[in-house]
């Protein structure tokens, strides 16, 4: 039985990798660049040459490896295969982790959607450890989820299971979402999302006297002017919980999770943003959903690599 396991987590500047114990503790953990052009054709190679040195610097033999867990930034099924990732300039349908187990000798390799991939790591030995029936959302620039049913991560028959993001919440939005569908989450409660429902708070207000109308702001600021008693923000914070919130308990409905994790750089004013996710959630889920517990994630930029290592393992 293989003692360790190595975590990648592929992004479109940085690959982030780890090495850690069938327990979950991280020995070592570094980045190498995510070289995207020609099509992406050096990616995995250059991945499998960080991981086989790094295996030949501990001095590991093939036993004590049980394998690799690789998250990708695209839909990936439950047999490895990636059906397009933009942001790696991969336009062809294949199984990235027979692709990457032949890189590596034969080593045993597992893929799955990065998102997906966080929420596992996050249920392993993050935020919802010991728990088997997990969401987790991430709010960013975008906004990405995992779903954990029974301790198993949910990929779907084409890999787009957990793609919480593109829900529809308001299908009465005009406004096209990065998806090209209307009245996405993503497009209210995603951090360009935020400051897009505050441009137009402040353009149907333009007199009202406010800390959000003199520059440019970012959704980091709406926080902060929540926090410092601004109405304007609050009606923004309101309106980004109204979705979220409604989002979730719909999801609740039909996952019926033990732990909802909100992670993503939003995540980071946990404490201002989660009464009005809470508020909201309880007043549309379903009655034995309504006590359903909410916690931020802990694991941070490194919850792609710990996933990923619990996938293989």
């Amino acid at each position: 039985m293989g003692k360790y396991a190595f975590g990648i987590d592929v992004g479109g500047t940085s690959v982030k990798l780890g090495l850690f114990t069938v327990e979950g503790e991280l020995v070592e953990k570094w980045s190498i660049p995510t070289r995207s052009d020609n099509g992406g054709k050096d990616i995995l190679p250059d991945i499998a040459k960080s991981v086989l040195k790094k295996k030949e610097e501990k001095n590991l033999s093939d036993e004590d490896v049980v394998g690799a867990g690789i998250g990708l930034p695209g839909p990936v099924d439950s047999d490895g295969v990636i059906r397009k990732a933009v942001n790696l300039h991969w336009e062809n349908t294949f199984n990235v982790a027979d692709e990457l187990s032949k890189l590596l000798n034969g080593m045993k390799v597992k893929a799955g959607n990065d998102a997906n991939v966080a929420a596992l790591g996050e249920a392993w030995v993050g935020s919802g450890k010991g728990c088997k029936d997990v969401v987790m959302v991430t709010l960013g620039t975008g906004v990405g989820g995992g779903i954990i049913v029974d301790g198993n991560m949910l990929s779907g028959s084409t890999g787009a299971g957990g793609e919480i993001g593109h829900i529809c919440v308001d299908p009465s939005e005009t406004a096209v979402c990065n998806c090209g569908n209307h009245g996405c989450l993503e497009q209210f409660s995603s951090a360009t999302g935020i400051v897009r429902l505050l441009e137009k708070e402040i353009a149907a207000n333009p007199d009202e006297h406010t800390l959000m109308n003199e520059k440019k702001h970012t959704a980091k600021d709406v926080w902060d002017a929540v926090e410092a008693g601004d109405a304007l923000a609050k009606r923004v914070a309101e309106q980004f919980g109204y979705y979220l919130g409604f989002g979730l308990a719909n999801i609740a409905s039909v996952v019926n999770p033990e732990l909802i994790i909100i992670g993503g750089g939003v995540s980071m004013s946990g404490d201002v943003i989660m009464p009005f996710i809470t508020e909201n959630f309880k007043k549309f889920a379903f009655h034995a959903c309504k006590d359903t517990k909410f916690v931020r994630a802990v694991l941070g930029n490194d919850g792609g690599i710990f996933g990923a290592a619990k996938l293989v393992l």
